[in-house]
């Protein structure tokens, strides 16, 4: 198999983009990429480190990135399974993308920047929901932001509920964990208990 190893031989395949590709580009947060931001409750983080790079979904209410000026993005850490493995990342390495969905919506915006970790107390009270604060804000400085155009989502269909796997048909976490521990860990009783879990550690 031959693999195209140039940025020539690569371009000699696709050409150059056109200007609707590039004149999007912004290298601030626009008001109407502020919109999108707003309304989006999923982004994908990507970040990377000495092992490599890694891509994390990040989810909450919607507005949950917030826009503290044309900047700069901040970002709760919501709890989740204490691998850190995102967080980790950006002490060592500052690089990170977001990539954000609005459900219904095909557009998607991708935000490219550097980013730091902030513990300090005020801020972590100011995201707080129910009485519970992140332990960490995920401080972003944007450097570049885009929208991305809707052809994957309109080929993936994917907000089309009459496409959607059934659960049923895929494995659960539990017997993924089962499988991989020799049965020590996950099963049944792991996916029984998992939803009432996971309602009660959300924030």
């Amino acid at each position: 198999m031959s693999m195209i190893a140039t940025i020539e031989e690569l371009e000699a395949i696709y050409g150059q983009p056109n200007e609707a590709s590039t004149i999007k580009v912004a290298n601030r947060i626009t008001p109407p990429y502020r919109v999108l931001i707003d309304k989006s409750p999923f982004a994908a983080l990507a970040t990377c480190g000495p092992e490599g790079l890694d891509c994390s979904p990040r989810g909450d209410l919607p507005g949950f990135v917030r826009v503290h000026d044309e900047k700069t993005l901040m970002m709760p850490d919501r709890r989740g399974n204490n691998r850190v493995d995102s967080l980790r990342n950006i002490v060592r390495d500052p690089r990170v993308a977001l990539l954000f969905l609005i459900p219904g919506s095909g557009s998607t915006l991708r935000v490219n920047g550097r980013a730091q970790l902030s513990a300090e107390a005020d801020l972590l009270a100011s995201f707080g929901v129910d009485g519970k604060a992140p332990r960490t804000v995920i401080v972003m400085t944007v450097d570049e932001i885009y929208f991305q155009c809707a052809r994957a989502i309109v080929r993936s269909d994917l907000w089309n509920s009459d496409k959607w796997i059934d659960p049923k048909s895929l494995p659960t976490p539990g017997q993924i964990l089962a499988e991989m521990s020799d049965d020590r860990v996950g099963g049944e009783d792991y996916d029984r208990a998992w939803p009432e879990r996971a309602r009660q550690s959300l924030w």
